[in-house]
């Protein structure tokens, strides 16, 4: 309760702040008259109250019914991604500001040559925000695509080329995410006629009480090999133990921090690992891969499932071939992208990390803003053919 009480808090503040700010810019310096002042204050203020009650929403709406939940998140969230975009306008308009006001010689300003900026900034930020928000929410809803990736994997036999695996991750099924999509991917991802399915991680925001019918189509994945599950860091918020049980019964595996040997002596080792926040929730979870290791032939392909792809230089260190991550959605939104930049490099698509390849899908789904910029959901069918 202390940590929820901590994060409510500070969604309080940071809202208290950033609505501050607007009503500075956009109503109090624009001055469009009483009767519409007194109506943008009334909006600011439901907006306002939209993020804090949000955040209450993910921390203590967990068990609530989905007619209850879904409205709100749809609110709290859309407001959410309409401020990333707004608030980058508005704060470039600081510099036109600083810039215009400066060019006039630093003498007094008019009220009115201010009151005039201050108009055209916001109207400016408004119009941009609107376009790119609105083009984004489309963007999200779009069905995700199957992007194909073919991967040399040193130690495959020459029986396995042309292995399929297709790797479905960061659905987020939640208030906002339901059933249709998850139906989407199921279809999808079998009309790809995988020999293997790889989840990895973050496929749920909730309780298996309340998703539990949403994703029922799990059940209907078909892989001669089988569908295999990684925890991402959102299980954990979602009652894991409850939800890696729900799993097992539609038929899903789910890796912990061990291997499994596909194919015969040509095939390879799919490896797969704790999401690292899991050790912060239950005790003996949390990334392990020495253990998910320990005596395989070193000879042998191998194939690493791991939610987060910042730990592929350990997977390296360890001679891994391939690792398939996902959690950064891309990027999703700008901001989302520049944050990621700055704790890791790996944000989207294929690498290589010294002799092991690394792909970061963009994920299927979304979390938090209903929008992806300059992104779309995948779900990626990789084709495994040996080095040559």
């Amino acid at each position: 309760m202390l940590r929820a009480a901590a994060y409510l808090l500070g969604a309080i503040a940071i809202t208290a702040l950033v609505h501050g700010y607007l009503h500075r810019r956009l109503i109090r310096d624009t001055d469009l008259g009483p009767a519409w002042s007194r109506r943008a204050r009334l909006a600011t203020a439901g907006a306002a109250a939209l993020l804090p009650a949000g955040m209450a929403g993910l921390l203590m709406m967990r068990e609530a019914p989905r007619s209850v939940a879904s409205p709100l998140m749809w609110c709290c969230f859309g407001w959410v991604g309409m401020l990333l975009f707004l608030l980058p306008f508005m704060l470039a308009g600081e510099a036109v500001r600083a810039w215009v006001l400066r060019a006039g010689g630093g003498g007094p300003v008019q009220p009115e040559r201010r009151r005039a900026l201050s108009r055209v900034i916001g109207a400016v930020s408004g119009v941009a925000t609107l376009g790119l928000g609105a083009s984004a929410a489309v963007v999200a809803q779009l069905p995700p695509i199957a992007r194909r990736i073919r991967i040399p994997l040193p130690g495959l036999g020459a029986a396995m080329s042309g292995y399929r695996i297709v790797q479905i991750s960061d659905v987020h099924v939640s208030a906002t995410i339901g059933r249709a999509l998850v139906e989407a991917i199921v279809a999808s991802a079998n009309a790809l006629e995988p020999h293997l399915v790889a989840i990895t991680g973050d496929l749920v925001d909730g309780s298996v009480k309340e998703l539990a019918p949403l994703v029922a189509s799990l059940a209907h994945l078909r892989a001669r090999d089988g569908v295999y599950f990684v925890t991402g860091n959102h299980e954990y918020l979602s009652g894991v133990a409850e939800w890696l049980e729900h799993l097992g019964s539609l038929g899903v595996r789910v890796l912990r921090n061990e291997r499994v040997a596909i194919g015969r002596d040509d095939g390879f080792d799919l490896i797969g690992v704790d999401d690292p926040s899991g050790s912060d929730w239950v005790a003996g979870h949390g990334l392990d891969l020495p253990a998910a290791i320990a005596g395989r032939d070193p000879s042998r392909a191998s194939i690493l499932l791991a939610h987060r792809p910042d730990g592929v230089r350990q997977a390296a260190r360890h001679g891994i071939g391939l690792q398939i991550s996902g959690h950064t959605h891309g990027g999703q939104m700008p901001v989302g992208w520049a944050l990621e930049r700055l704790v890791q490099p790996y944000v989207f698509g294929l690498y290589q990390v010294g002799k092991t390849a690394l792909y970061v899908t963009s994920g299927a789904g979304y979390w938090g803003p209903p929008m992806r910029f300059a992104t779309r959901a995948e779900i990626a069918l990789f084709e495994l053919v040996p080095t040559t």
